[in-house]
């Protein structure tokens, strides 16, 4: 799956080739326009443009014409389609022949049979015969452009490389224009609802859910101490606000969460480097009068966690996932199954999970300090918004349990990302600016997989939910995920609304009914889930053990610039500049560590509303195979895969459900069996292991193998022979309402 790796794999060219003439087509051929959204407006198109199927053995390639907007490229076929294709889980923003500007990864030219990468600065060139697209989200389009007009061709080819490629302002993102032409609805959300934390209410609301004592701080309101800053956080309450302004509110601890048995999680952003002893001395006995305040507010031990010293940097994650994802761009069936034979190993040479599980190992160390020794946990960071809020969300995840339903991880995504300042318009590369380019927050979210494919049970949020979320990272409707700090959102949002005339109210990515419909939304729940009842919540409230300080201060009280000190000879060792490597290997006691914590928390009745821990053996750390392989044709099983086991069982939970309520109500009135057979009405499909993403097909499917390359290494003579089983899909497969 390397055919467009960093080392420049080889291309194949595509088998296919169309004879097709546009004047002679089907009579079912018929000119088409796309459904654009408020402030959508075409740019330029180009007609007759073939869009080539990745698998030439099906049906062919598609006539029709291509559009580029200010939103999106979109393809609109000609051609009525005269088979049903059934879509159970569809995106009202846009379609599966739709790419949004800020999706597009990379874009290739075929000229005269050779390809090449195009960059922005050729579009003067002449225009290739056809382009080659790859997206953020995993799909490849290929589109020829032989049959177009040349000037309508050239056309559309410059407009799809400028508005895709070329660095642009955060005023050009679609976003704007989409919320100046659509009418500003009133927020109805039911509770529970998603915290913004935009506002001190929900800043309160948390603390008091938590139970932590901290100082709430609207000293930054304005922005006036840091733009990198929330605009209200917690500290701790020996905290003074001129120590805010000392650094820019660098080294100050900013409240994550606190433990049930009094101590806390705080996370900052370290100090400038700088060589001068004095200014060193000054940051020293600084960061030392942070530390003090974090264990007198709590009075407990507290624990200085660099993580720049063990776990991989910005750029190291993005060189990982760029080697990594270019296992999954396929757009030739016979370099599909080349690299196939060497899949595992081409996996592990991108070490993205070595990344994952350096992650979540370093979770659990910080989980084990904050369950077992009693310890406040101060992450530090160079810039304080990036693996600081990987750990720290994690953390909270494996330690709260109402983090694990829907709107509570929408309110932890909330509070430590994007009120938190995590940069998401460098990071994502909204502007096409690939110097500060790093998935840090899909690195979250691959991490938060791992806890949810291990623990199914304990999670409100379905896969599906993470892959949509995945998905709407590169869609730049949402303010969740077009901007850099919470500076950057109000004071875009305050000259927007002073240039219009009105409050200009750009959409949170939590409104999923601008995604998808009801029925749609039931996908992002999961039915295993099951809440806990109200007389476990009583029993373990009142089995909550009370905070026991002593057990977590030294057994002997030793002088005070010693309690420290383990601290503050990291402090001194990060302030002078010097780094551990960062690929660096746990040393043995720290991995022993952490095995006896998994080992001893393993060893006790599994609690889906308890401390979650990760599986961290290297079997365990499994490839996010519906985000990753949805678009492959080659490797779906129809009828296969964990859905329809997740189906069966919805099913039967179902009956089970209906069994119930109907001897709760007495209805006597209708045969129970019949009223069963027709609530769970069910409709035969063929679906695909990746669904409902996947297609759903009526035909079989057999893969095209180069036998020059296989032979000798497996029988061929019976290779997908046989036609694939139909699945049955129960319409109602999901019991959960829509999302908040």
């Amino acid at each position: 799956m390397f055919s467009l790796g960093s080392n420049g794999g080889k291309y194949t060219k595509p088998s296919f080739v169309s004879y097709v003439n546009p004047e002679k087509g089907n009579d079912a051929l018929q000119e088409k326009n796309p459904v654009f959204l408020p402030g959508e407006v075409v740019f330029c198109s180009a007609s007759p443009v073939l869009k080539c199927t990745h698998d030439d053995l099906l049906e062919g390639s598609i006539m029709g014409t291509l559009f580029c907007t200010n939103f999106r490229i979109s393809f609109v076929s000609d051609q009525v389609l005269l088979e049903d294709v059934v879509q159970p889980f569809r995106n009202r923003l846009y379609g599966e022949n739709d790419i949004p500007l800020t999706c597009v990864d990379q874009i290739y030219g075929d000229y005269d049979e050779k390809r090449k990468l195009i960059t922005n600065t050729q579009m003067k060139n002449k225009h290739p015969n056809g382009i080659i697209v790859h997206c953020k989200d995993l799909r490849v389009f290929q589109f020829s452009l032989k049959l177009a007009k040349e000037e309508a061709a050239k056309k559309i080819f410059q407009g799809i490389v400028r508005h895709s490629l070329e660095p642009k302002s955060l005023r050009c993102i679609f976003a704007f224009s989409y919320c100046e032409n659509i009418a500003g609805a009133p927020e109805t959300q039911n509770k529970p609802r998603t915290l913004m934390f935009e506002n001190i209410v929900d800043w309160m609301e948390e603390m008091k859910r938590t139970k932590g004592n901290c100082k709430l701080l609207e000293i930054n309101k304005d922005f006036t101490i840091s733009q990198k800053l929330p605009q209200f956080f917690f500290i701790p309450t020996n905290v003074l606000e001129k120590d805010l302004a000392a650094y820019q509110g660098k080294g100050v601890p900013i409240w994550c969460w606190s433990h049930h048995s009094g101590c806390a999680l705080f996370k900052t952003a370290s100090l400038p480097l700088v060589q001068e002893e004095s200014f060193l001395r000054a940051q020293k006995l600084y960061m030392e009068r942070m530390l003090n305040a974090v264990a007198h507010n709590y009075l407990y031990a507290v624990k200085a966690v660099d993580l720049s010293e063990t776990l991989p940097s910005i750029q190291d994650i993005q060189q990982s996932y760029s080697r990594f994802k270019q296992n999954f761009l396929i757009d030739n069936i016979g370099e599909f199954w080349i690299s196939d034979m060497k899949w595992f190993s081409t996996l592990e040479t991108t070490r993205w999970l070595s990344i994952i599980r350096q992650c979540l190992h370093k979770a659990v160390e910080v989980v084990e300090y904050l369950e077992k020794e009693n310890t406040n946990i101060l992450l530090i960071e160079d810039g304080g918004t990036d693996l600081s809020c990987v750990i720290s969300s994690l953390v909270q995840l494996m330690l709260d349990p109402h983090y694990r339903t829907l709107t509570g991880f929408q309110s932890l995504v909330q509070k430590e990302w994007v009120v938190g300042g995590h940069n998401f318009l460098e990071r994502c590369n909204h502007l096409n600016n690939k110097d500060k380019e790093s998935p840090v927050f899909l690195l979250f979210l691959e991490c938060v997989w791992q806890l949810l494919q291990q623990h199914s049970l304990a999670f409100q949020f379905s896969e599906t939910y993470l892959t949509v979320l995945s998905d709407s990272i590169s869609v730049a409707i949402f303010s969740t995920f077009i901007f850099s700090s919470p500076y950057q959102r109000v004071s875009s949002m305050k000259t927007e609304s002073q240039t219009h005339g009105s409050l200009l109210n750009i959409p949170s990515v939590w409104d999923w009914s601008l995604q998808f419909d009801c029925k749609s939304q039931e996908f992002l729940f999961n039915p295993l889930y099951r809440e806990k009842s109200k007389q476990e919540k009583t029993r373990n409230k009142n089995q909550r053990p009370k905070p026991i300080r002593q057990l977590s201060l030294p057994n002997a009280t030793p002088p005070k610039k010693y309690f420290f000190k383990e601290e503050t000879e990291s402090l001194r060792k990060m302030l002078r500049g010097t780094r551990i490597s960062r690929w660096m290997h746990l040393s043995d006691s720290a991995q022993a560590s952490v095995w006896e914590f998994y080992n001893a928390w393993q060893q006790k009745p599994l609690d889906y509303h308890g401390l979650l821990l990760p599986d961290l053996d290297g079997p365990a750390i499994r490839l996010w195979m519906q985000r990753y392989l949805r678009w492959i044709p080659e490797v779906q099983i129809f009828g296969g895969g964990d859905i329809t086991l997740v189906n069966k069982i919805t099913s039967l939970s179902q009956e089970l459900e209906e069994l119930r309520m109907e001897l709760e109500q007495q209805v006597r009135q209708a045969d129970p069996r019949c009223k069963s057979t027709e609530t769970v009405n069910k409709s035969t499909i063929r679906m695909s292991c990746f669904f409902p993403f996947a297609s759903c097909r009526s035909g079989s499917f057999k893969p095209a193998i180069p036998t020059s390359h296989c032979d000798g290494e497996m029988d061929m003579g019976h290779l997908a022979e046989r036609e694939d089983e139909d699945t049955e899909l129960t319409d109602n497969s999901v019991i959960r309402g829509c999302a908040d």
